[in-house]
């Protein structure tokens, strides 16, 4: 990977046109220098009716300059191909020549190309053809790497000729590049191989004698969207050579990974062959259950002690306050009542936990099975839910100033909801429901532990951990429910609880205004705009409610009611959601360089950072993390703390998750961590491990870290 930080040199991208030619692309001027040329060719003079043939892309770099493989390595991006083809036209799949494998500053391996790479693609026209020319197109997007990072792109044009034959053309280019792309496995008294598992890491052992006789040989993995892989080593064995690929994950369903073994008289020769291992081959198929790696149970009961832990620690997180304070006000209320009726509310309101961690788990269970990837307050990141999730909020605020009653029909005559004093043990239901919502954009000490390795086993583990955390985050309200005689120690009942009542309805207005700062976050200052109206509509809906429809209220009166409370709410949520909310944009990361001395987190500029020797410090963050902001508000942007990173020429960067970016994901991953906040501190120098902090900062802590990775003052303070 190379990774750099974008520099203030401009990126200029000139595309012009050759006549009856292919176009050529003139991109990224840096220092004077033209870094990548882009060409689009074909193997072929003029387009045969119905024949394919090979179209290319060809990428020059300056010396010392590359771009990506399709698997990058540890960081990077691989050049991404779109064609604008005429109608009945087709393209097949990037053919990619064997890559140089590339080790660069701060323990990092990248798979990529130096000088130049043809990416071809096979073409098919359709079988007739009405024009005698036709003009061929496409996008190529590309990062090309040095010191720093560039990224390039541009708009790639040929005009071809229709004829009913056509001769050959850049024979000798084309073909060296078909010689450069990885063979099929070979025949089984060739090459052999199998695969086996050791822990986390996987091995295959390929047989061949003739594989054994080459000086150079290297694994090149490729693996899923959801598996992370380290640096494969290589060690020699009688008649062959063995692989070992390290795995970011425990989870023992991945038993064999697709990849090229590339070998050679040298590592970076031109004479290098490659052969295709896929994932799904028999050859490469076999694994021992007697190596499938299981957590030991003494792993499993202590991260299951760890998920009890941050579960029990959620009731103290700020974003959960406001509920948690409703329900301290519930017991107040049931105080002096009857033992069981106090039992039954404190169950309602567990089993409310319960159903939100169990019911998560399931989803989670059910994205992890469809190959996509599983993370804490995955929701959070969707401004719908957070959208929804205002209007519940608001909805419930309103409720407790007084302006309208949430009841069920009179059979019930009951609250649903039972924020008011009313006894019902629905409202506990939902009440402990609703807390749950509320906690998961916080990360307590030992949760994110706890998620990163249950997310990382399987099906059963992940339900067994939610259980845990639901079980610690419902301990005290089992406790207070099964002793009522602790409520002594709580205020009696009196008058001044439905002032208290109304208080909590401005702590959950104070939950509403950060739900609103996470839209910010997300799509921007419009989106709070129109996110404002609709809840004032919403809010008028429920004052109509409460104003209106009383018991006396006639029939008629009250269906005229419902109808213009609907109509509001439909209309205004079409016109303010689905048209103008909709049409927002989703937000970049928020941090500005030189913003605070925060620069945007890419993993190209943190190459480029630890290349040049510097120490550097990540702030993995989201604008609906509680647990983030608190960190950031009371250690991180501290005067001490600001004044140290400063002091010590530490470089910060800060990493945005808000919606979910996919790189950040996969860092994530890569530390075993389900979510934000996480705090990663790179000591300067190449061969030193990065220090992962705590999900709760202190000031002391950071000071001490700083003082461990960087004692010298930076150059510019000597």
């Amino acid at each position: 990977m190379s990774a750099p930080r974008l520099s203030a040199a401009a990126l200029v991208f000139v595309a012009f046109l050759l006549p009856a030619s292919p176009q050529v692309a003139r991109a990224q001027i840096y220092e004077g220098r033209e870094l990548v040329k882009a060409e689009l060719l074909a193997n072929t003079s003029a387009v045969v009716p119905g024949k394919p043939f090979t179209a290319g892309v060809l990428l020059r770099m300056v010396p010392g300059w590359h771009t990506y493989w399709k698997f990058p390595g540890d960081a990077g991006i691989p050049t991404e191909i779109r064609w604008q083809l005429p109608s009945g036209w087709k393209a097949g799949e990037i053919q990619w020549p064997t890559p140089l494998k590339l080790d660069e500053p701060g323990d990092i391996q990248i798979y990529g190309y130096h000088d130049e790479v043809l990416l071809m693609q096979e073409i098919t026209p359709p079988a007739s053809l009405s024009d005698s020319a036709v003009k061929l197109s496409a996008e190529v997007n590309w990062l090309v790497c040095e010191k720093i990072c560039i990224p390039g792109g541009a708009t790639l044009q040929m005009d071809l000729p229709v004829a009913t034959n056509g001769s050959p053309a850049h024979e000798e280019l084309f073909a060296r590049f078909q010689r450069a792309l990885p063979q099929p496995w070979p025949a089984s008294d060739v090459a052999t191989a199998s695969w086996s598992r050791s822990g986390n890491d996987l091995i295959v052992r390929v047989k061949s004698s003739a594989l054994a006789q080459h000086p150079a040989v290297e694994f090149h993995p490729l693996p899923g969207d959801n598996v992370v892989v380290g640096h494969p080593a290589t060690q020699r064995i009688p008649d062959g050579v063995s692989f070992r690929i390290p795995l970011d994950t425990t989870d023992a369903a991945v038993k064999s990974l697709a990849g090229i073994v590339v070998f050679g008289q040298t590592a970076d020769g031109a004479e290098r062959n490659a052969w295709q291992l896929d994932s799904s081959a028999p050859a490469a198929a076999s694994l021992a259950a007697s190596t499938l790696a299981t957590p030991a149970l003494s792993d499993i009961f202590k991260f299951l002690l760890f998920g009890f832990i941050g579960g029990f620690i959620l009731n103290l997180m700020p974003c959960v306050l406001p509920v948690i304070s409703l329900k301290i006000f519930g017991f107040i209320q049931h105080a002096g009542q009857s033992r069981s009726r106090i039992l039954r509310s404190g169950l309602s309101f567990i089993a409310g936990i319960f159903v939100w961690f169990v019911g998560l788990a399931f989803l989670l269970i059910l994205i992890k099975g469809a190959g996509g990837e599983i993370t804490w307050a995955f929701q959070f990141t969707n401004p719908y839910f957070v959208l929804a999730m205002s209007v519940v909020v608001l909805v419930f605020a309103l409720n407790l100033f007084g302006v309208f009653e949430i009841t069920l029909p009179q059979s019930a005559n009951r609250s649903l909801l039972g924020w008011t004093s009313r006894e019902g043990n629905a409202g506990s239901f939902f009440q402990g429901i609703f807390a749950t919502v509320l906690a998961t954009p916080c990360t307590a000490p030992f949760l994110g532990t706890a998620l990163g390795f249950a997310f990382t086993q399987s099906s059963w583990m992940i339900l067994l951990m939610f259980m845990a955390i639901a079980a610690g985050m419902s301990a005290p309200y089992l406790l207070l429910s099964a002793q009522p005689a602790w409520l002594k120690f709580l205020p009696k009942p009196g008058a001044w609880m439905e002032r208290v009542k109304q208080f909590m309805g401005f702590l959950l207005l104070a939950t509403l205004l950060f739900l609103l700062s996470v839209l910010g976050a997300q799509r921007g200052i419009e989106a709070i705009v129109w996110t404002s109206t609709f809840l004032l509509v919403v809010s008028i809906a429920c004052w109509m409610k409460g104003a209106f429809l009383t018991p006396d209220t006639s029939t008629g009166a009250r269906a005229l009611v419902y109808v213009l409370i609907v109509a509001l709410v439909i209309g205004s949520g079409a016109y303010c959601i689905g048209g103008k909310f909709a049409g927002t944009k989703l937000e970049t990361a928020s941090a500005a360089p030189g913003q605070n001395g925060w620069l945007p987190f890419t993993p190209e500029r943190l190459e480029a950072e630890l290349a040049q020797g510097r120490a550097v410090f990540i702030d993995f963050t989201a604008a609906w993390c509680v647990t983030c902001k608190f960190n950031e508000t009371t250690v991180l942007e501290s005067n001490a703390i600001r004044e140290a990173f400063e002091r010590r020429g530490v470089v910060k960067f800060k990493a945005d998750w808000t919606n979910a970016d996919p790189a950040i994901t996969k860092i994530l991953k890569q530390f075993g961590r389900p979510g934000v906040p996480l705090y990663v501190l790179y000591p300067a120098g190449k061969s030193a491990d990065p220090i992962v902090l705590p999900e709760l900062l202190t000031k002391n802590l950071v000071l001490e870290k700083l003082e461990d990775i960087a004692p010298q003052v930076a150059t510019n303070e000597q």
